[in-house]
């Protein structure tokens, strides 16, 4: 596999097509960071983190809308990819659907939202869009 990144987003994107509540994907810091990320900014219900042998996995608890059975993420979108990456810095990085939406940014301070990274004045690389 030569981006995992994209594969973490293949499998949330191909699992909330199917309908699924609960996947499991094999588990990376980068991974991790990603899934507090989407957890904090409720576009999923829930995360474990699971060690079992030497990677581990990430179990997640997707997120619906009880009444409509609508998911809360409608589009993951990877943005900076190994063939070319994508930098910003604090004063050009992207408002996704015009701020309702987030950029999820890896930064030296860790990986973070778009928001938090222009209040603290930081840019990085723009790994991907969700909303």
């Amino acid at each position: 596999m030569t981006d995992p990144i994209a594969d973490y987003l293949t499998r949330l994107r191909n699992a909330i097509k199917a309908r699924h509540r609960v996947i499991e994907i094999p588990a990376s810091n980068v991974k991790k960071e990603m899934t507090k990320v989407l957890f904090d900014k409720g576009y999923i219900l829930n995360y474990k983190f699971e060690d079992d042998g030497v990677q581990g996995k990430i179990k997640i608890a997707l997120k619906y809308n009880s009444r409509t059975k609508e998911p809360a993420i409608i589009k993951l979108e990877r943005i900076s990819k190994p063939g070319l990456r994508k930098y910003a810095g604090a004063g050009e990085l992207p408002r996704v659907l015009n701020g309702l939406g987030i950029a999820i940014i890896s930064t030296s301070k860790g990986i973070m939202t778009d928001k938090e990274a222009r209040t603290q004045h930081i840019g990085g690389e723009i790994l991907c869009h969700v909303y």
